[in-house]
């Protein structure tokens, strides 16, 4: 048996873990987009490094676009087994992936527009049929559930804790007479998440695939996550008299800003001033959250005793159509505008900060993980003039950034994670969504807590299994 690893390695997007049996059965662990690294992005997503028809089954962990995002390709390429997620992962996989597929078609079709004389035309990476493709052979897997893939392959998920119905995968493959364990993390959540449990603790495994992406930063704010939006919010509302623009990841970061803006409503703090999710893509996906209260902590169930709607507060519109969007950009009233995508490099936020980066009036609030290369990135970086749409602005409005509201644990919570573990009996734990300096400084640590064979493997590694 052996793993390769051809995507998420040494780089955080991109996840696609192959374990190759001795029989030549194929198991897929994710199979998700490259996001924001520069002019190489497309190059990565247009290559697997393996060949679709050969994949025997896939385990998706959670329906984030750089989990899950290139599965209708792979199945527009020859795959035809089955997919198997969690019930709530399938329901947000569907809308991810359907939005995906038309932001391939529209970007395609924008580039054909636009293309030189002898230049070869663009083509989507997949379509809405290709979705409906994939969707058709999805099956849900429920989390704790001991379920038997075919002889000689059993899964379980247990509850990541990063968003809704996200999980990490635990195979038990039995090649010879003997069983191997091997745990894929998925992506990590925080523990004393605002909205969801914690991780769940897992039975001992012989191989971990673990993500790094904060495997070297301790998400410490001085100020609850409340206090910090108030205070933003106030400055740059009703002091500066401007906007405050948040690119959010439509599943997970805008439903933990509705949840914190809609406590400061019930202390009778929230700012009065306009709220917009302009996404109809994060609209969806709050009405997918509000379907699955059984994801939910102790801590929102107690809030839904006093209000049946934790999601939503006074001053708060859902914009739909493109016409609305741009009309946002063209009232200079103060409001709240909250947007995907998470790292800024594509759908509406990118437009509206292109409109108001350049007044200092107003403050772009990041409130997530960024590729370094991303245009959220380059303006946590701090960066005084950066390119949008092809243009160049100056960086005039304020940069602001709440680390503590990521979906991913920091290195305390990786190690709690990994706490119900004995060290000794890992045969060798792989470090996979992690930036490669980030990862080497998590490796030290993870050794210095007893797991001593730490691998970061490269893209398209293979590695194999005793």
């Amino acid at each position: 048996m052996n793993i390769a690893f051809h995507g998420a390695a040494r780089t955080v997007t991109g996840s696609k873990h192959l374990i190759t049996l001795k029989n030549g059965t194929q198991i897929l662990l994710d199979c998700g987009l490259f996001q924001g690294m520069g002019h190489v992005t497309d190059k990565l997503n247009d290559y697997f490094g393996f060949d679709a028809k050969k994949v025997s089954y896939l385990v998706l962990s959670h329906a984030h676009i750089d989990h899950c995002g290139l599965l209708p390709k792979l199945v527009a390429e020859g795959f035809e087994g089955k997919i198997f997620c969690t019930s709530a992962t399938m329901d947000l996989a569907r809308i991810l992936m359907m939005d995906s597929a038309k932001i391939q078609m529209q970007d395609a079709e924008y580039a054909n527009r636009h293309i030189s004389h002898g230049e070869e035309m663009e083509e989507a990476l997949y379509t809405e049929e290709d979705v409906i493709k994939t969707l058709s052979l999805m099956k849900v897997v429920e989390y704790e559930e001991d379920f038997e893939i075919e002889p000689g392959i059993r899964l379980k998920f247990t509850d990541a804790g990063h968003i809704l119905g996200s999980a990490a995968t635990h195979l038990t493959i039995t090649e010879d007479g003997k069983p191997t364990r091997i745990t894929f993390s998925g992506d990590v959540g925080r523990y004393g998440d605002l909205l969801l449990k914690n991780p769940q603790q897992f039975d001992q495994a012989d191989y971990i695939l673990m993500e790094s992406t904060y495997g070297d930063s301790l998400h410490k704010d001085l100020d609850p996550i409340e206090n910090m939006l108030l205070e933003i919010i106030n400055n740059t509302c009703k002091v500066k008299k401007g906007k405050v623009i948040i690119p959010a990841f439509a599943v997970g970061r805008t439903q933990e800003l509705l949840y914190a803006l809609n406590g400061l409503e019930l202390k009778g703090k929230l700012p009065d001033v306009p709220y917009y999710i302009d996404s109809p893509l994060s609209s969806k996906a709050t009405e997918i959250l509000k379907n699955h209260p059984e994801v939910y902590n102790n801590g929102v169930k107690e809030t839904l005793k006093i209000d049946h709607d934790v999601f939503g507060f006074k001053g708060l519109r859902f914009i739909e159509s493109v016409e609305e969007s741009k009309a946002l950009n063209e009232d200079p009233r103060p409001c709240v505008i909250i947007s995907a995508s998470g790292m800024a490099e594509a759908g509406r936020v990118k437009h509206h900060i292109r409109n108001n980066i350049s007044n200092q009036k107003n403050t772009i609030l990041m409130v997530g993980y960024c590729e370094p290369n991303s245009l959220g990135g380059r303006l946590i970086a701090g960066q005084k003039v950066v390119e949008i749409f092809r243009d160049e602005y100056e960086v005039k409005a304020e940069v602001q950034s709440i680390k503590s509201m990521s979906a991913h644990g920091d290195y305390e919570d990786l190690l709690h994670f990994l706490s119900c573990q004995d060290p000794a009996k890992v045969k060798q734990l792989f470090l996979v969504h992690g930036e490669y300096e980030v990862q080497q400084h998590f490796a030290t640590r993870l050794k210095d807590n007893g797991f001593k064979h730490v691998a970061i493997p490269e893209y398209h590694q293979v590695f194999e299994l005793e």
